[in-house]
């Protein structure tokens, strides 16, 4: 059997793609930068970098299927140039490695911030949008390199893309931004709330619909990975149900959070370190992020469950290792 390449194995997402893989009989190999921590997983550790594209070519080289889930999530830094070359160069580099290793089938991870989000109906596969729809450069690199997937599968290259929503569950090292709400409302650092949405997805899910999208989506098609679309007010009002905590109750305007995230993030520009109210992630909640995964249903037999479990979990897994 081929060996199957993964990508982004350390970080959250990756590490139960991979995880998943290899409970389905895969031998997987993942790529990683020599400092990054590889936990929990049996798998063949290669060292590399995104931006070298010689270790990528020794990555690739000998494997039927690749899975590209890394990506350089951050909704700030204090050197936005670092998100491009890693999310852009980066999957530019790796579908070139991974063309000329004639591979079977790249599944390519995108994000849901892809997504045209419509005012009057759930975003879609086919919503209309565009670069200028990009808030912040964690979303206008994640742009450029859908679209480079996309180049790459019109030009014969055997790749098929998925735009998870908001994952949550165990294993979310970082943590991610949706998972730090997790956090901050654990550690109770949330006492208020903006009006915005997210569509929430079990973290489980989202690796079963990346081997789904390799076993049945089709090549250069976007298949969007999610489930419960939730206010933020109904996120955390489910948290209070699961841990006996209270929900915050006051809504803070959404001009009063602009500027908390403009001050926050100047205070990180001269520190270097990560704002607690990134202005980026301020922006994004200006909209609500509904969407449908009905496209994922029909065509790959997508059936993710209720998220319920999946925030029990990523409490549980939050307090056990130390997080709050």
């Amino acid at each position: 059997m081929k060996p199957t390449l993964v990508t982004g194995a350390s970080g959250f997402l990756g590490w139960h793609v991979a995880r998943l893989l290899v409970e389905r009989g895969h031998r997987v190999r993942a790529l990683c930068r020599p400092a990054s921590q590889l936990r929990e997983l049996d798998v063949e550790r290669v060292s590399g970098d995104l931006r070298d594209w010689d270790s990528l070519q020794n990555a690739v080289q000998g494997c039927g299927l690749v899975f590209h889930v890394a990506a350089d999530y951050r909704l700030w830094s204090k050197h936005p140039d670092d998100l491009y070359r890693s999310n852009v160069d980066g999957t530019r580099n790796l579908l070139d490695a991974a063309a000329r290793a004639r591979v079977e089938r790249v599944v390519y991870t995108s994000t849901v911030g892809c997504i045209g989000m419509p005012k009057d109906r759930l975003g879609d596969e086919n919503t209309p949008v565009s670069m200028a729809d990009m808030a912040g450069h964690y979303k206008r690199s994640k742009w450029l390199a859908e679209q480079r997937a996309l180049d790459e599968a019109a030009g014969g290259l055997p790749v098929v893309i998925v735009n998870p929503t908001a994952p949550i569950g165990d294993h979310d090292w970082k943590p991610t931004p949706t998972g730090k709400i997790i956090v901050d409302f654990l550690q109770d650092k949330l006492p208020a709330f903006v009006d915005t949405g997210l569509n929430l997805v079990d973290v489980r899910d989202t690796a079963e619909g990346h081997l789904l999208a390799c076993e049945r989506g089709r090549m250069g098609e976007r298949y969007i990975l999610g489930c419960e679309n939730l206010t933020l007010q109904q996120i955390l009002a489910r948290l209070a149900a699961l841990t006996g905590k209270k929900a915050p109750t006051t809504k803070a305007p959404y001009a009063l959070a602009y500027a908390a995230g403009v001050v926050s993030t100047a205070w990180a520009n001269v520190t270097g370190k990560a704002p607690g109210i990134p202005l980026e992630g301020v922006k994004m909640a200006r909209k609500k992020m509904f969407v449908t995964h009905d496209k994922a249903s029909r065509e790959l037999d997508f059936a993710p469950g209720p998220v319920d479990a999946a925030l029990q979990r990523a409490v549980a897994w939050f307090r056990e290792n130390g997080y709050c």
